[in-house]
């Protein structure tokens, strides 16, 4: 009896989940706790010898006994089998947390997320440039999301195209597909969904024009620029008409369209990635010769065609600082700011022209890695709204065009501000300030005319 009662403590312990289940049922149970109970009490002996029965304290005590045993081990069993059951979801659930870490940080490297943050970064300057003198909070959100996913859609298509030549460079084996994480219809899947809900998300909350932007970058990535990397090297000037959309794209999200000063920092963005790519191809050219990428590095052995290309476009970004200015889209100071650091880029650039060699390249790609974070920030913060434009072409205006016939102040119906004309011969008067209550707080009233005193 003893014997059974240490193998089912045993068993209960070593195993509760498998006892709960399918060992023992409750009839067992309290079998095994009632014949203890009675063996406790017939082995004591009795107060009164004589006699031969329990007595009724005794009865009541066993039968008291027996059903609070009866009540703990239910409570017991079902302690054993909620705890089980918790066990078993807390584990089901690290599960699916390990398999969603898993896969996020396969779509986190298969999207190129940090080159993909950067391309939402150059399109949310270009919306907030192109924003006029209120930026759209939710709009700008909605256009950094679905250009994060068409670029996350054309960097997935990239490594897809490009798994076997992935396999053979050091710094790209490890990526998702050619070390065997994740299989090609899934990143094909992936790839397919993200760039759809990109393109409709732009679509939708912004415009067609910008969603035609989007579809173009992805087409020209994913189906021109990443087959010719293995054809000719022209592939990084291809690459980097393609790195000057994505400013585009957030400019026509905001504005509906494209102006010239939307034109500066997708030119900015071309002749800066020229550099770039040079000093990182020049860095990694036996990466690249491993991998069956036609890169100009790889036919020029001494490098002079290489850094030659690198400091001619690092000096095509000089006037690029001076236009924002003379174009009336920023102060005075973001020309100064460019010209520093154009200057430091350059500077970098001709070292490496004058000595071609490993340390003088990466200084150059440090350089290229500092100067575009510097130059949109500068564009940022010295940007001057319309409102800005128009109270400075308005303070300039001091000379106004004069009837021949009526020697009155005229000004133009439905156009703010006034005629910047000069005539010879002919009186001039400031601009009667009753005009201003005329035009800014009651369009509706006529204006009134002034004559000349």
């Amino acid at each position: 009896m003893w014997r059974n009662s240490l193998r089912l403590s045993s068993r209960l312990l070593l195993n509760p989940n498998s006892y709960v289940s399918s060992s023992l049922s409750k009839s067992a149970i309290n079998g095994v706790v009632r014949s203890q109970l009675l063996s406790h009490y017939s082995s004591s002996p009795p107060s009164n010898p004589s006699a031969t029965a329990t007595s009724p304290s005794d009865s009541l005590k066993i039968g008291l006994g027996l059903g609070f045993l009866n009540q703990k081990s239910d409570g017991a069993r079902g302690f054993v089998s909620s705890s089980g059951a918790i066990g078993e979801l807390s584990s089901l659930a690290s599960a699916y947390v390990d398999l969603a870490r898993y896969y996020g940080r396969c779509y986190w490297e298969l999207s190129k997320a940090r080159l993909s943050l950067l391309v939402v970064a150059t399109s949310g300057t270009g919306y907030v440039l192109g924003s006029g003198n209120a930026v759209d909070l939710a709009g700008l959100c909605w256009t950094c999301a679905g250009t994060m996913m068409v670029a996350a859609s054309a960097n997935s298509l990239n490594q897809v195209f490009e798994k076997n030549n992935d396999a053979r460079m050091k710094r790209t084996r490890q990526r998702p597909l050619p070390s065997g994480r994740i299989t090609i219809p899934h990143a094909v899947a992936f790839a397919t969904s993200a760039g759809l809900a990109g393109t409709a998300i732009l679509a939708s909350k912004a415009n067609m024009l910008a969603a035609g932007f989007a579809a173009s970058t992805l087409i020209l990535y994913a189906f021109v620029y990443t087959p010719l990397k293995q054809i000719h090297p022209v592939n990084t000037w291809v690459g980097a008409i393609v790195g000057a959309i994505p400013p585009l794209l957030g400019w026509a999200a905001a504005s509906g369209q494209v102006s010239l000063n939307a034109m500066i920092l997708p030119a900015a963005l071309y002749f800066w990635q020229i550099p770039h790519f040079m000093a990182l191809a020049y860095l990694c050219r036996s990466d690249y010769a491993a991998g069956g990428f036609r890169m100009l590095s790889l036919a020029d052995a001494s490098g002079h065609k290489t850094a030659l290309v690198a400091l001619r476009n690092c000096l095509y970004l000089v006037p690029l600082g001076f236009l924002p200015y003379y174009w009336g889209l920023t102060s005075g100071w973001f020309s100064l700011e460019s010209s520093a650091i154009t200057l430091a880029i350059a500077a970098s650039a001709f070292s490496f022209y004058r000595h071609r060699t490993t340390p003088n390249a990466r200084r150059m790609f440090h350089a290229s890695l500092l100067y575009l974070p510097v130059f949109m920030s500068g564009l940022l913060f010295h940007r001057i709204s319309d409102n800005q434009q128009y109270l400075t072409e308005d303070s300039s205006d001091t000379i106004f065009e004069l009837s021949s016939s009526d020697p009155t102040v005229r000004e133009d119906d439905g156009n703010v501000g006034w005629k910047n004309t000069r005539h010879s011969g002919v009186g001039t008067q400031a601009r009667p300030p009753v005009a201003y209550a005329s035009i800014a707080p009651f369009p509706f009233l006529p204006v009134p005319s002034y004559s000349a005193s």
